[in-house]
């Protein structure tokens, strides 16, 4: 049998939720390994799926422990998990993120988060060359009825160098090139939940292919690998 999110999962973050601190969670802690061994597992499962259509080259689960030296929230864990598959660099751009969270709060995101400074600015020249390609991908009906829109950061205005009347501005002010799909508890506890992710995945290859072709080549289309 493929395994599955285990319900305790949500049952159990929405618990921690309310006890957000060392003395329980140390209590609880043989709970919580037995539950992240079963979602490893549903993790490791997703990549497998994966592989058969794409080269995932690393599979990180995060850990539950908050990094709260810089942060306001002074609360010690995470009341989700979150994981990410990398695929094989440098010819395959992009990558894909699953977040599990109670209370509808779960997510599969695909996309480029922070790319570097080089990167932002190889994508928006090549928006401002030409963005038909970017365009068709975004109106492919699959494509939009699963992934919707871009979201993430972006600037109020163009960025330096870049004509702020031009028609592919709104592309071209983007900061991040992100796509987010949300799910419900119920989703997320169905059989198919991780196929349906997978299925989610498959989709977003048309821009990751357009995107990786575009971040492996200069301007003139010449490799750079």
């Amino acid at each position: 049998m493929n395994p599955t999110i285990p319900k305790e999962t949500l049952t159990f973050f929405k618990t921690l939720s309310k006890n957000n601190n060392r003395d329980w969670f140390n209590e609880h802690k043989p709970e919580f390994k037995a539950i992240e061994a079963k979602v490893k597992s549903a993790y490791n499962h997703l990549g497998e799926l994966m592989n058969a259509h794409d080269q995932i080259e690393k599979i990180k689960i995060f850990r539950i422990y908050r990094d709260v030296r810089f942060s306001k929230n002074k609360l010690p864990y995470k009341t989700h998990f979150g994981g990410s598959f990398a695929r094989k660099k440098p010819e395959l751009r992009g990558g894909y993120y699953l977040h599990i969270q109670p209370n509808d709060e779960s997510f599969i995101a695909t996309g480029f988060w922070e790319p570097n400074k080089e990167d932002l600015f190889r994508i928006r020249k090549e928006f401002e060359m030409d963005d038909s390609e970017m365009r068709a991908i975004l109106k492919d009906k699959i494509f939009k009825d699963t992934w919707g829109d871009f979201v993430g950061d972006e600037l109020k205005t163009a960025p330096k160098g870049f004509d702020k009347a031009h028609p592919a501005i709104d592309l071209i002010r983007k900061k991040q090139f992100i796509f987010i799909k949300k799910y419900s508890d119920k989703e997320v506890l169905a059989d198919d939940f991780l196929n349906n992710v997978d299925e989610a995945f498959k989709h977003i290859r048309p821009y990751f292919d357009y995107m990786s072709d575009v971040l492996t080549t200069n301007l003139n289309g010449e490799s750079l690998l």
